[in-house]
């Protein structure tokens, strides 16, 4: 029996029942998912000052340090901070609440992702977008949720159909069968999720699904671009993929996907892949018409 036949018997039996077996999906490891409350500016947040102990949604539990990265991150994305804004550590420690050693290390980050720079007797500022690595899945997700929202997931679109398609057809060169076993648990994970109506388990097990794909495929420089996949699928809306709505038409994709990687035909996983990709018929193509400059 075809990975699609089976899957496609088990997501009706999961409708009907539950899951096969109780606990299944407990196997499946997921990390908290990160919340859609954004940060606010320091203009906006009075009285405490958006008092980084709040814990903010998209933290993941990395303390305060981690929790200050994402607190000034979102607002320089945003644009509350400014480019060229100075960024006084002793005024954020005070505003934040936080110590010295946190603000220190927190613009570190920032300034490896190409968001502020610190230079001897000019302190730190914030850099222009131009400076940016726009490949940064913490930036991505900013972006996301910023006012470039619209732009961002339009690029992450177009992005995913240059990169996973040709993926795809790498990876069925490479006949691993643990890596093929783990593709196929992923659609089985997601074919019982969809019959839960479980979308949150369905885009968990299909981010491991695309991350894993990319990382088979064999080309290092594709492998370096799986974070940025892995981000694309946090953020929702926009040009909405296969990926982005669970229903029968995007399980059957990834199975055929994964059918024809254990077939070794790399042509008829790519085209899977890009039939996946393909937006619903009710929005514009995830690679629209050249734009006019």
């Amino acid at each position: 029996m075809s990975t699609l036949a089976h899957t496609m018997m088990t997501a009706a039996r999961s409708a009907d029942s539950g899951l096969a077996t109780p606990g299944e999906l407990d196997r499946y490891p997921y990390a908290e998912a990160p919340g859609t409350d954004r940060g606010t500016g320091w203009d906006t947040a009075e009285p405490d000052l958006g008092r980084v102990g709040r814990r903010t949604a998209g933290s993941r539990g990395r303390g305060l340090h981690g929790q200050l990265v994402q607190q000034l991150g979102q607002m320089i994305v945003s644009g509350d901070l400014g480019a060229d804004r100075p960024l006084v550590p002793e005024e954020i420690g005070q505003r934040f609440e936080v110590s010295r050693t946190v603000v220190r290390e927190s613009l570190r980050v920032l300034e490896a992702k190409g968001l502020v720079s610190a230079r001897p007797n000019v302190g730190t500022r914030v850099r222009p977008v131009s400076d940016w690595n726009l490949l940064d899945p913490d930036i991505i997700e900013w972006r996301a949720y910023g006012p470039q929202r619209d732009d961002q997931r339009r690029e992450l679109s177009e992005l995913r159909w240059t990169i996973e398609p040709l993926a795809a057809r790498l990876a069925a060169g490479h006949g691993r069968e643990d890596v093929q076993q783990r593709l196929t648990d992923m659609v089985e994970i997601m074919g019982h999720a969809l019959g839960q109506g479980d979308a949150l388990t369905f885009a968990r097990a299909d981010n491991e699904f695309h991350s894993l794909l990319i990382r088979v495929a064999g080309n290092r420089m594709l492998e370096h671009l799986s974070g940025i996949v892995s981000a694309a699928l946090h953020v929702s809306g926009g040009p909405v993929t296969g990926c982005e709505r669970p229903n029968e038409t995007s399980l059957a994709h990834h199975a055929r996907i994964v059918d024809a990687l254990a077939g070794g035909d790399g042509a008829a996983a790519e085209a899977a892949m890009r039939q996946l990709l393909t937006v619903h018929p009710e929005v514009e193509r995830v690679v629209p018409a050249p734009r006019e400059h």
